[in-house]
């Protein structure tokens, strides 16, 4: 059992994690940022571990704690998982700029193609150029959402002129990158924080996706969404289930073998196909609350793509000048997101 496992094992948590979790073998505790009605909480991480105990047949336990419960911030999530004290974590990548410099290339807009389930898979099957990036924790698993589009709480954005002086919350540094050359100001914020900002003018709107709305309740806020045609979008953000490298290390190889056959590839194909999935309420929710939903002409849309190539070429700048062949990461990333497109 591992130190958290014992701290949260006491009598004080004993309405936390429930009495049948006394009985396992390994009891483990997944902390992420969002609230439990999150689709990531309900319809990814609970069925996962819920798949992980039946397999093992009750000698794994894994409690789930939402929304920073156990202390911290949001990007203090992947030094809990380093250092030992969480167990499991679920996080953005971006929250913690500069420690995964390799797997950024795939939030790139113009690498990232608007399937949340062709990047996922193309994440899990390039750990091995990766690999560098999560020298220190053990990943279950890498994916990302399907994207980012622009949503506003002010004014439509209906040409590329339109986004100039809006303030955006960003998701990460290359969608600042992003927001920057729209002429717009980036603004830094966790997710859970956005709902709170957009009410007070701290912010314009954000770039985020749709899947996020009904969790933070963004069709309450928004009055206009606008995306690129065809699906694609302004890149996209990559998302962590790790696990604490000494508390894998420490399972018996019968457990490992659970735990291995519900990560990496063996779930990325479905994980990828949820996130595809989850767009379909936000989606619904904006409709229903008279949202309007603007797809850019071709024109515009090429003065938005234009920027996403000045994003790539500099990122690819920073990172080569940092010793990673960049211009060969983005190469591959592409390779590896159009592999995954064909396998559909």
């Amino acid at each position: 059992m591992t130190r958290i496992s014992e701290f949260l094992c006491t009598a004080a948590a004993a309405a936390l994690i429930g009495t049948s979790a006394m009985a396992a073998d390994v009891q483990l505790i997944l902390h992420h940022f969002l609230p439990p009605v999150s689709n990531a909480h309900k319809d990814m991480l609970e069925p996962w571990a819920t798949k992980i105990e039946a397999e093992s047949g009750g000698r794994i336990d894994i409690e789930i704690v939402p929304s920073m419960s156990m202390g911290g911030k949001p990007g203090e999530l992947y030094g809990q998982v380093r250092d030992g004290s969480a167990d499991i974590v679920w996080t953005i990548l971006g929250y913690t700029p500069g420690v995964f410099p390799r797997s950024e290339v795939f939030e790139l807009p113009l690498v990232h193609a608007g399937s949340a389930r062709d990047t996922t898979v193309a994440l899990n099957a390039s750990m091995d150029m990766l690999a560098e990036d999560f020298k220190d924790v053990h990943v279950l698993f890498l994916h990302s959402h399907d994207g980012n589009l622009i949503h506003t709480a002010t004014k439509p954005v209906r040409t590329f002129e339109d986004a100039a002086g809006l303030k955006l919350r960003t998701p990460g540094r290359t969608g600042a990158w992003e927001i920057q050359g729209m002429g717009a100001e980036p603004v830094g914020l966790p997710a859970p924080a956005l709902p709170e900002a957009m009410s007070k003018g701290v912010v314009d709107g954000a770039l985020t996706t749709y899947e996020i709305v009904p969790a933070l309740n963004l069709q309450e806020l928004d009055k206009y969404t606008t995306e690129l045609p065809d699906g694609d979008r302004f890149g996209t953000a990559v998302f962590m289930l790790a696990m604490n490298q000494d508390v894998y290390d420490g399972l018996p190889d019968d457990l490992k073998a659970v735990i291995d056959a519900n990560s990496g590839m063996n779930v990325a194909a479905e994980i990828g196909a949820l996130w595809e999935g989850f767009e379909e309420p936000g989606i619904a929710a904006l409709d229903a609350a008279g949202v309007e939903r603007i797809v850019l002409p071709a024109g515009e849309a090429a003065k938005f793509n234009a920027v996403s190539e000045t994003v790539v070429q500099e990122w690819i700048g920073e990172v080569t000048a940092k010793g990673i062949d960049g211009a060969g990461l983005v190469e591959q990333a592409r390779a590896a997101v159009a592999a995954a497109a064909a396998t559909r």
